[in-house]
């Protein structure tokens, strides 16, 4: 039996009987603002280091905005100009969108493909094993850009690097004969084992994180019914891992699409090469080495749409699929 203060809390409906009475909307309110309460902290700190970032750049990108504009203080607005002149421009189509999104692809691929590998070699793995092989991937995660990419300069220098020096033992390759940061293909092939080097250890903790939480009945049910081990992979991992891999693919596209040291620090990759350019060093070359800060801005604006683009089309494919 209901107490008299939950009655007077309620009215009675004649078909329903009791419903419970309309919430104030005062008390809604202070509920619905409770949350944000919480997060407001963190949003200020995101809003300050992100949002007006991003406002700034794309106040500058509808300007004329060079070294004199810096210096005088003042401001030239010239509209969606800026765009015109980037997304006209033959460079673009040519040379420096292939150059980004071929070269992102590519490491996505490859570094979703070794860390799921590795994932699977380590689930396979003693615990101590485990643990022992874990920390020695992770240190080549734990490793700054810069270091990595002076270490892949002087392995491939033409020289006196260790590859060159390892074919000019076998025979194959005379040191100094071929430099491999000349030509478009070899560069960017040093580039993606860099990447692909670099980025593969978080992929494969990330992914062994979920290996783990897989219940091997599952894998018992399969081999029971006759799946070979690809076919267990692909119909008990796969499926269960799905948000996992979504999550580093995503998160792969954002870090190799904007991927600017590996390339900047290579010989030819700070623009004296123009066939190696990327969207991020081709936006750095024309803010700081030409000065003209509002057509950088425009190629860092178009680089971040790209990116929204290509994850929000990644997002809805997901989607769709779970629909399914």
């Amino acid at each position: 039996m209901s107490s008299p203060s939950t009655v007077d809390e309620r009215r009675r409906d004649g078909a329903d009987g009791f419903i419970p009475r309309t919430v104030p909307l005062g008390r809604r309110l202070r509920r619905g603002a409770a949350p944000w309460l919480l997060l407001a902290p963190g949003l200020i700190v995101l809003g300050v280091l992100l949002l007006w970032p991003m406002l700034r750049v794309l106040n500058l990108s509808l300007q004329d905005y060079e070294l004199r504009n810096l210096l005088r203080g003042d401001t030239d607005y010239v509209g969606l100009d800026n765009y015109v002149q980037v997304l006209t421009d033959p460079f673009l189509w040519k040379t420096v969108l292939p150059n980004t999104v071929g070269f992102a692809l590519v490491c996505v691929v490859l570094t979703m493909i070794v860390g799921t590998v590795v994932a699977l070699f380590l689930n396979s793995l003693g615990t101590l094993w485990r643990s022992l092989s874990t920390t020695a991937i992770m240190v080549a995660w734990a490793v700054p850009a810069l270091t990595g990419t002076y270490i892949f300069v002087w392995l491939f220098d033409a020289q006196s690097g260790l590859v060159i020096s390892t074919l000019d033992g076998l025979g194959l390759m005379e040191a100094g004969s071929y430099n491999w940061f000349t030509n478009r293909w070899t560069f960017y092939g040093i580039a993606t084992l860099n990447v692909v080097y670099h980025g593969f250890p978080f992929i494969a903790v990330t992914m062994l994180a979920g290996l783990m939480t897989v219940p091997r009945e599952h894998y018992e049910a399969a081999a029971m019914d006759g799946a070979t081990a690809w076919g267990r992979f692909w119909n008990v991992t796969v499926p269960t891992l799905r948000p996992i891999i979504a999550v580093c693919v995503i998160l792969s596209t954002i870090w190799d699409f904007k991927v600017f040291v590996q390339i900047y620090l290579m010989p030819g990759g700070d623009g004296t090469t123009r066939s190696v350019m990327n969207l991020g060093v081709w936006s750095y070359t024309q803010s700081f080495a030409q000065g003209e800060y509002g057509m950088g801005s425009t190629i860092a604006v178009l680089l971040t749409a790209l990116l929204l683009v290509i994850s929000v089309i990644y997002i809805r494919t997901l989607m769709k699929e779970e629909e399914l």
